[in-house]
């Protein structure tokens, strides 16, 4: 296999594709804790350079050690079958050789930010190499989940500023509701593997309709915290157009998804959610920097 080739299939192996979901999050702490702080939304190179390794080196982590820890379970799902690990297109040894490295890369960067982001990355870590083995005990999986990815938007915030605050807190609650609802409709194309195998989800603990109503309350409190972020960080009126496009998108997704068709939930997890993502990132961007000009 060629370098590029091997590149490829690492990308593949931690769904890299995947990192516009928890990244633009990230920017958004970010700015706002700049905003925040010095009056304007621009916390310099340093900050935006160790935020970015951060934020990939966790994710990569993250998703390494899901996929090595999940190989056994992928490999009797039709559907994960040909993921990387199982297909043997990377060995566990290998798996776990990028984990390392990846965490590697995280402390390097939690040092280089503040005190702060070093004293929490053990916990961190717990969060992120914990997940694969929830789905095996409780169907509150997802959540976990959106605890360990909302821990992105607050850690933009941390990154600039070295301490908590309430909009670090909001934005950290607006992934966690996000990322559970999204999860669930994901979840809903494993229902009855989850189901013959004892695997712990929502879809599987209380039936596809019941999970889809859970998912869509979890995204109506995502739209009420997103314009509570607005309202603690004293945003203009650009955010709070990007939150109400926010919420038009994920309308949308619950009207794409049944619990009689769920042939579009791969639209409604990764297109969706990739352009409220991106849609929430600009809307800080359009704010903070209304905000430094006029202000």
């Amino acid at each position: 296999m060629s370098a590029l080739a091997r590149v490829k299939t690492y990308l593949d192996l931690v769904k890299f594709e995947h990192t516009v979901f928890a990244l633009p999050f990230a920017y958004a702490g970010m700015l706002l804790a700049s905003m925040h702080q010095f009056g304007t939304g621009w916390p310099g190179l340093a900050t935006v350079f160790w935020v970015t390794v951060a934020m990939a080196s966790a994710r990569t982590a993250a998703m390494g050690a899901n996929r090595v820890i999940d190989r056994l379970i992928d490999a009797r799902n039709p559907r994960t079958a040909g993921r990387e690990v199982p297909a043997g297109k990377v060995s566990p040894g290998q798996a776990w050789a990028l984990v390392a490295v990846s965490l590697v890369v995280l402390v390097v960067s939690a040092w280089q930010l503040n005190p702060l982001c070093l004293m929490l990355l053990p916990l961190a870590v717990v969060f992120l190499i914990g997940y694969p083995y929830t789905k095996r005990f409780t169907w509150l999986c997802h959540v976990w989940l959106g605890v360990t990815d909302g821990a992105a938007a607050a850690g933009g915030w941390i990154a600039v500023t070295g301490e908590f605050h309430p909009v670090a807190w909001a934005l950290w609650a607006v992934v966690i509701f996000w990322m559970v609802g999204l999860d669930v409709i994901y979840a809903t194309m494993d229902y009855r593997f989850d189901l013959a195998n004892g695997i712990k989800s929502i879809p599987a603990r209380f039936g596809i309709p019941r999970a889809l109503r859970i998912a869509a309350v979890s995204h109506a409190l995502t739209f009420a915290l997103l314009v509570l972020v607005g309202v603690l960080a004293g945003a203009s009126p650009w955010y709070f157009l990007a939150a109400l496009v926010m919420g038009g998108i994920l309308l949308y997704e619950h009207r794409i998804v049944n619990p009689d068709d769920l042939a579009r939930v791969n639209v409604a997890f990764f297109d969706a959610n990739m352009w409220l993502a991106l849609t929430m990132l600009a809307g800080v961007v359009v704010d903070v920097v209304w905000r430094t000009l006029t202000t």
